[in-house]
């Protein structure tokens, strides 16, 4: 891993809205990620991260740094599925930058049937990883850190299926919908840390229908994706979280697609 060679520095008038903060980014090899990376670099973010491909890790870390120059990105491949990875992974990033403002979890994976009769059982203990053990190992991890941040936020990003199951989707919505739980109770637990003064940190889903990006608009040009919603989009939204206090955040559903 590439460490910066200085700390960053609390904001100042007329920076850029992310300077200063520290932000880990879990599953950043993929397009969501990416993009995330991208923008969050950006706006002035030191961001840290991570994925289990670290060729893929490495391709994204590079991307953000051509793309921004002067962006402090790092890279660290971390087996998520491990509670002790993670731990360590959240305690080497507050040790190295001094302070954690956020986890971005963008962990994927789908898995479907035809019929809610044909889904196998191996698909629920495939996303049961994916979507959810990585998002308990996370929260937990960085739980703490969050706190200390002042301005800590963790961002979980689901799916409108969990508000709304299908047959052949039934391991997919049920792993988006307990993530979802999780985070929630994460929320509940920034909420009552926080005391009469409100919370200090936040709890976010963002909820969008599927993602799209570049890529697959230029391998189907005349697919309409209706309703989904763009990498780079979803990233703003990200982003945005920061924006607002965090008593406005923590605990809330945002729907970046019609609700169905």
């Amino acid at each position: 891993m590439t460490t910066p060679t200085s700390s960053p520095s609390p904001n100042e008038p007329g920076e850029r809205p992310l300077d200063g903060a520290v932000v880990a980014v879990a599953g950043a090899a993929g397009p969501a990620g990416r993009a995330a990376v991208l923008r969050l670099a950006e706006a002035g973010a030191t961001v840290v991260a991570s994925d289990a491909d670290p060729v893929r890790l490495a391709e994204a870390v590079d991307a953000a740094r051509y793309a921004h120059g002067g962006a402090s990105v790092t890279g660290e491949t971390v087996d998520l599925l491990d509670l002790g990875a993670a731990r360590a992974w959240a305690d080497r990033t507050e040790k190295e930058f001094g302070r954690v403002d956020g986890l971005v979890h963008l962990v994927g994976g789908w898995r479907g049937s035809k019929t809610f009769a044909d889904a196998p059982l191996a698909d629920w203990d495939t996303l049961h990883n994916l979507l959810i053990r990585t998002a308990q190992h996370t929260s937990l991890a960085f739980h703490d850190a969050l706190l200390r941040s002042g301005k800590g936020r963790y961002v979980l990003i689901s799916a409108a299926g969990a508000s709304k199951p299908t047959a052949g989707n039934a391991a997919y919505a049920a792993a988006k919908a307990a993530a979802e739980a999780w985070t929630l109770a994460l929320a509940d637990s920034f909420r009552k840390l926080g005391g009469e003064g409100g919370p200090s940190a936040a709890a976010a889903i963002l909820v969008v229908k599927a993602l799209v990006h570049d890529a697959m608009r230029a391998e189907r040009p005349n697919a309409k994706f209706a309703g989904f919603t763009d990498v780079k989009e979803l990233a703003e939204a990200i982003t945005g979280l920061w924006d607002r206090p965090a008593q406005e955040v923590n605990g809330t559903r945002q729907w970046l697609t019609p609700k169905p």
